[in-house]
């Protein structure tokens, strides 16, 4: 498939259109950003681990019935994906206290939640990503109430598949960040991706951080986080 002009370049990634109009091309890269872009900084190999960890990932969710929109892994940094229309509602579900939700209420790092909660952002870079509810985003127009309905059962039962496949790895499934896009016939599909800069992940043993907070925390290590990650979910 022709790689053609590109479309749109965000924080981590490039889209490039391709011959076939329902199917685009992304481009990993290694720039990495934390605080809404406030931090910018690069993580050696980030684009091709955050890429194979994704097509991994996305693969594994359609087997449990996801509907994703992987088409094909291109090489190490590029994948083909279905085109969609982006659904502006960030997901976010969490198991674990830590980030912004320890902030927000006032609550140590690392409270195991009797069962997973919830929570959706707007998605604008202008307003910070601010905090969203379902009666928001039907207000807005954002997502009608059956689509919302949707999104949430989805991103419930990839919470579900992510966590125990996690628990194998020796890994706890803190909290990660989805977003959902709509193709040609109007269903929901799962979209972006599934990787260190998403999720948080942390040891079971040592509790260890093995994503994006030794980046926006400058813990150090951080490309050893993401290379540890690839080879538990890769087994390299």
């Amino acid at each position: 498939m022709e790689k053609k002009e590109m479309l749109y370049e965000g924080k981590a990634k490039k889209v490039y259109a391709t011959d076939n109009p329902e199917v685009l091309l992304v481009d990993y890269k290694d720039d990495a950003t934390a605080f809404n872009g406030l931090k910018k900084g690069t993580i050696a190999g980030k684009g091709a681990i955050n890429n194979r960890v994704t097509n991994y990932m996305m693969q594994m969710l359609e087997k449990e019935g996801v509907p994703t929109h992987f088409v094909k892994e291109l090489s190490e940094r590029e994948t083909l994906v279905k085109k969609v229309s982006i659904v502006p509602l960030e997901v976010i579900i969490r198991n674990i206290s830590a980030g912004s939700f320890a902030k927000r209420y006032g609550v140590e790092e690392g409270i195991v939640f009797a069962e997973p909660t919830i929570e959706f952002s707007y998605k604008n870079d202008d307003l910070g990503d601010p905090l969203i509810n379902e009666y928001h985003a039907l207000a807005l127009g954002v997502a009608t109430k059956e689509e919302i309905e949707t999104i949430k059962n989805m991103a419930f039962k990839v919470n579900e598949v992510m966590k125990s496949f996690f628990k194998n790895l020796n890994v706890d499934l803190v909290d990660f960040k989805l977003e959902f896009g709509k193709v040609a016939d109007g269903s929901i599909v799962l979209a972006d991706e599934i990787s260190p800069d998403t999720c948080r992940f942390w040891d079971s043993t040592t509790h260890e951080k093995l994503d994006k907070d030794r980046f926006r925390r400058d813990l150090g290590n951080v490309e050893d986080a993401y290379a540890e990650m690839m080879k538990r979910i890769l087994g390299e």
